[in-house]
């Protein structure tokens, strides 16, 4: 398959994650899966997809770390304030 078919591929799930931004966690493992197939074809990655796969794990393992936090937060308040 063409560089350039892959680029277009990545193009829609862009377009879909700008559309549908519930579902960013599965668009990103679809936007993972077509760039490990560019990487497969060993054709070069484009640098600002690259970039954008490091900033959304990033976001991703920020929002996990929140929620860890709230939780954390929550258990504190709810056990504090029954007293």
């Amino acid at each position: 398959m063409a560089f350039e078919d892959k680029e277009a591929e990545l193009g829609l799930l862009l377009t879909k994650m700008q559309d549908e931004p519930r579902d960013r966690h599965e668009l990103y493992y679809q936007i993972q899966q077509k760039l490990n197939e560019i990487k497969a074809f060993g054709m070069p990655l484009p640098e600002d997809l690259v970039q954008f796969e490091r900033d959304l794990e990033a976001e991703f393992a920020a929002d996990a770390a929140d929620a860890g936090r709230r939780e954390r937060i929550g258990k504190v308040i709810a056990g504090r304030g029954r007293r």
